[in-house]
């Protein structure tokens, strides 16, 4: 009977084996599918994460300094002036040479004399004639001889009297050509045996006891710039110079909307030579700054000069450089937050914006000084 059960209902436990097969097999996958979603799962929170670049950073607090400004600029006499001559004559006699020093009334030419000192004499000669003539009519005016038309008319020849003697004595003087104050022969137009008339150029003059650097100012910087302020310039043979502020332009020049600025400085002993070029600093107004090294000063995409910092939010940011001033100790740069963190070492290998592993410089010198002290 139960053979006979097996044969009759078989297909049907073959059907029923069938199906159980395949529930086993799709439940089998779906078992797989979740073993291998457990460790993809368990392998992506194990992976190592994404490294960060490393910089060495230092923070420091900015200081007051007094910002410079520094302009290009040449040097000039104090004054230039250009010797004519007062009256007509011929050289007869070079009292200095081109690039001599001399004193303020010391000769440099001499014209010829001609009938000066004669018509002086006459003059003086006319004069006490015509004193003569004055007195004799004032006596006779208290007697009434002569009229007030009379006496004025002798005061008047009088008075043209002592105007030709005086001419004639300014002619005399005007034979010596003299230096007007202490200074240098730049340059001499006539020589011995020239003749010249009234007005004809001698001689050039300079001032060299004394001499100013010239330069030009932004019309942002000749703000803080007063006559008599105190400066200085530093000359092309890498002297240093000390004067004052002796003219600020008040009108910029239309062209280039610069201000004129002049620094006089002195020099009695003549060490300096006008005409050369020079670098003109001038203290402008104090506020705070950060002491830097130049080397770490780097280049934007835009071509900027700056500096690499890290900000509040921990990331690269770049600060375009405002140097207030510069010396041998490093640059001052303006601009920055009174506490900041500057990037000392690998500014040129982060870019701004990018978040970076910042490393303290005393850690680095810690770490250096255990490694040397265990060796």
């Amino acid at each position: 009977m139960e053979v006979g059960f097996f044969q009759k209902h078989g297909s049907w436990f073959l059907s029923a084996s069938i199906a159980v097969l395949v529930g086993l097999w799709m439940l089998s996958g779906q078992l797989d599918n979740g073993d291998t979603q457990e460790r993809n799962t368990q392998r992506s929170t194990t992976s190592p994460t994404i490294k960060r670049s490393s910089v060495r950073v230092r923070t420091q607090s900015a200081e007051e300094v007094q910002r410079t400004i520094v302009v290009n600029g040449k040097t000039a006499p104090a004054r230039v002036v250009e010797l004519s001559a007062e009256t007509d004559g011929r050289v007869e006699f070079i009292g200095a040479e081109r690039g001599r020093n001399i004193s303020r009334g010391e000769l440099i030419v001499r014209l010829d004399e001609r009938d000066r000192s004669a018509r002086l004499s006459q003059a003086k000669a006319t004069v006490k004639q015509r004193e003569v003539e004055f007195e004799a009519r004032e006596r006779l005016k208290t007697e009434s001889y002569v009229s007030e038309a009379q006496l004025q008319e002798a005061v008047a020849a009088l008075e043209a009297a002592r105007t030709e003697l005086t001419r004639a004595q300014l002619d005399l003087t005007y034979m010596m050509i003299r230096a007007p104050f202490d200074g240098a022969l730049q340059s001499r137009i006539v020589e011995v045996g020239d003749f010249v008339k009234r007005g004809d150029p001698i001689a050039t003059f300079v001032d060299n006891r004394t001499i100013i650097v010239t330069a030009n100012l932004s019309e942002f910087d000749v703000r803080y710039v007063n006559v008599d302020d105190l400066a200085e310039a530093r000359l092309a043979t890498g002297g240093t110079v000390r004067g004052r502020i002796r003219y600020v332009a008040p009108v910029a020049h239309e062209a280039t909307r610069t201000f004129t600025v002049e620094l006089e400085v002195d020099n009695s002993d003549g060490r300096l030579r006008p005409g050369g070029t020079a670098e003109l600093r001038i203290p402008a107004e104090s506020l705070l700054a950060h002491r830097v090294s130049p080397s770490l000063l780097t280049l934007d995409d835009a071509g900027n000069v700056g500096i690499k910092i890290i900000n509040d939010q921990g990331k690269v940011e770049f600060v375009v450089a405002d140097i207030a001033l510069s010396s041998a100790d490093g640059v001052w740069i303006a601009g920055l937050p009174p506490t900041v963190t500057i990037i000392t070492v690998g500014q040129g290998f982060v870019a701004t914006g990018s978040v970076v592993n910042a490393i303290p410089e005393e850690d680095v010198n810690t770490a250096v000084a255990i490694k040397s002290s265990e060796e």
